[in-house]
């Protein structure tokens, strides 16, 4: 009987064992569906009319990242990520009076990358060390493009529109914030984010960083084992787009 018991005590340990080093290295784990389909989501608003002078994005020379962290009691078993589009397409329109831009961004959902080793370091400090291990990248990987998360089969693109823009702050030349129409898993919502912009010839560029929440978005943040392993909502977003004027 003891033998037996201590048998069980084992067996159950060793279960819960290989149970957390699969969430630890991002072995998908069921967490609970976002509300991708709740009723009364936004409609989608009223596009801003495109009018000026067009630049399309050049994927290559164009980058979007975001800084996803840790949360949980056993946040320290975790990782921090960094998420990244290389693949950016889309149209700008520039008029004379700037503040009349528009936009169309999109960006492919089962192009987007994690933990580049070379954009891990490129953030510094003692957040994103390089030490994340090929497995944990791809269940990672794996999780944020299911179906509980950005499902990129049913949703293949997220789209990036144009409300409108407004004055940055006062003497920040080339500086404005951006309402965006941000439509994920089919979902739109509104958020703001401020933006700088240069044109020299017939190039373009337009960076911008920000704070900003996945409930924003309308997605509910990763966690497993009742929650002592989670993504936090907040996340950082930075951007350099690069767009050259389209040939007339």
């Amino acid at each position: 009987m003891k033998l037996s018991a201590v048998s069980r005590g084992c067996k159950i340990r060793a279960v819960s064992t290989v149970f957390l080093a699969c969430a630890l290295a991002g072995c998908p784990t069921r967490p609970p569906p976002p509300p991708a389909e709740v009723r009364g989501a936004p409609a989608a608003p009223p596009a801003v009319p495109h009018a000026g002078k067009p630049y399309d994005i050049v994927p290559g020379e164009s980058l979007l990242t975001v800084l996803v962290y840790r949360a949980g009691a056993l946040a320290a078993a975790g990782h921090n990520h960094v998420v990244a589009s290389h693949t950016l397409t889309g149209t700008i329109y520039v008029p004379a009076d700037v503040r009349g831009a528009s936009f169309e961004v999109h960006v492919a959902v089962d192009a987007l990358t994690v933990d580049e080793p070379q954009l891990r370091a490129q953030q510094g400090g003692g957040d994103f060390p390089p030490d994340v291990s090929e497995s944990a990248r791809e269940g990672t990987r794996r999780n944020m493009l299911g179906p509980a998360l950005l499902d990129a089969a049913d949703y293949p693109e997220i789209v990036l529109r144009a409300l409108g823009l407004a004055p940055g702050p006062v003497g920040t030349p080339g500086s404005l914030t951006a309402q965006i129409d941000s439509e994920v898993r089919g979902q739109h919502r509104p958020i703001a984010v401020p933006v700088r912009y240069a044109i020299a010839g017939d190039t373009l560029e337009v960076t911008g960083a920000a704070a900003l929440r996945q409930s924003e978005l309308g997605l509910t943040p990763f966690t497993a084992l009742m929650g002592a392993l989670a993504v936090q909502d907040e996340m950082r977003i930075s951007f350099r787009i690069v767009a050259h004027a389209a040939p007339r």
